[in-house]
C-alpha cells in the first residue's frame, strides 16, 4: 500500500510549487479534482510526470438523488467531462458519493434517503453514470457514508449486486460508516464491511472521527477509528493501492504520514 493525499490539502501559488510541496512529504499519489475552468489536462500531466506522481482517482462527486432533477442532470454532465480527463491524466477511477435528499447539501442526512423513491432514483442515476463509465472504460467508485442514501456496507453491497456492472466498485473510508450508537461495535462493523465489500475496493481513504452518526472530519490518527484493525483488514483483502489522506490541514500532513506509514509497515 502507498500513502496518497487529496489534492487541495496543500496549496501554493502555482501547480508546480504545489506538487513540489507534496513530493517534499514523500507523497507520490494523489486523488485529483479537475474542472473545465482549471489548469489544462496537458499542463497537469506534464507537471505530475516530471515529479513521478500518479493520479490514483479523479473526484466526480455529485448528488445522485438530488430532489432537483435538473441538478442531477448537471452532475451527470460533469461526470462525463471528468471521465474524458481520466485517460489523459493516467487514471481509470472516478470517485462518487451517492447523495442525499437534502436540497441544500449532499453531505447532510435526510429521512427520505431511506425511501423506496430515493433508491429508485439512485438506480436510475447509476445506470446513466455506468453508461458513461462503459463508454470511457473507467471505474466508478462509490463511498458508503452515513449521511447518504448508501449509508452502510450492506446497502453498498445491495447496489453492487443490483447493478451487476464491472464498472462499479467501492471507496472504503472506515471513518464514514458508523451510525448513531454504533461505535461500541466498531470491530464487528468494520469486519462486516470488509467481508461484504473487500473484493470490490479500488481506493481507500484515511481520516478519523470523534463521534458516530456522521462522517468523520478529523485527521487520521487523531480520533477514535481503530487504525490497527482498518489497515489489517485492507491487507487481508489484498488491497495494494493508495490510502488517501484527507480531512487534514497541511500542518498535520507530517504527523499523519508518519502515523499511517508506521501502521502499514508494522501490521
Amino acid at each position: 500500500m502507498h500513502i496518497g493525499l487529496m489534492e487541495g490539502t496543500i496549496h501554493r501559488e502555482t501547480l508546480e510549487e504545489t506538487l513540489d510541496a507534496v513530493v517534499a512529504h514523500d507523497i507520490f499519489f494523489l486523488q485529483y479534482h479537475v474542472s473545465k475552468s482549471g489548469t489544462s489536462t496537458t499542463e497537469i500531466r506534464k507537471a505530475i510526470d516530471d515529479r513521478q506522481i500518479k493520479i490514483v482517482a479523479l473526484s466526480g462527486t455529485y448528488n445522485m438523488i438530488d430532489p432537483d432533477v435538473q441538478k442531477r442532470e448537471a452532475g451527470l454532465d460533469k461526470l462525463r467531462y471528468v471521465a474524458g480527463q481520466c485517460k489523459p491524466l493516467g487514471t481509470s477511477v472516478i470517485t462518487l458519493c451517492t447523495g442525499s435528499r437534502d436540497p441544500h447539501s449532499m453531505w447532510r442526512a435526510h429521512p427520505d434517503n431511506n425511501s423506496v423513491d430515493a433508491w429508485h432514483d439512485l438506480v436510475q442515476s447509476m445506470e446513466k453514470a455506468l453508461e458513461i463509465a462503459e463508454e470511457y472504460g473507467i471505474t466508478l467508485a462509490i463511498e458508503p457514508e452515513v449521511s447518504n442514501v448508501i449509508d452502510s456496507a450492506q446497502k453498498a453491497r445491495r447496489l453492487l449486486d443490483e447493478m451487476q456492472s464491472p464498472y462499479l466498485k467501492v471507496v472504503m473510508d472506515g471513518a464514514n460508516i458508523f451510525h448513531k450508537g454504533e461505535l461500541p461495535q466498531m470491530q464487528d462493523i468494520l469486519d462486516e464491511a470488509f467481508m461484504l465489500l473487500g473484493e470490490d475496493i479500488v481506493l481507500s481513504h484515511a481520516k478519523d472521527l470523534d463521534r458516530d452518526g456522521e462522517a468523520g472530519h478529523l485527521a487520521a490518527g487523531t480520533g477514535l477509528l481503530d487504525y490497527d484493525q482498518y489497515i489489517r483488514l485492507l491487507k487481508e483483502c489484498r488491497y495494494n493501492g493508495a490510502v488517501v489522506l484527507h480531512g487534514l490541514t497541511e500542518e498535520q500532513v507530517p504527523y499523519c504520514v508518519k502515523f499511517l506509514q508506521e501502521k502499514i509497515d508494522v501490521l
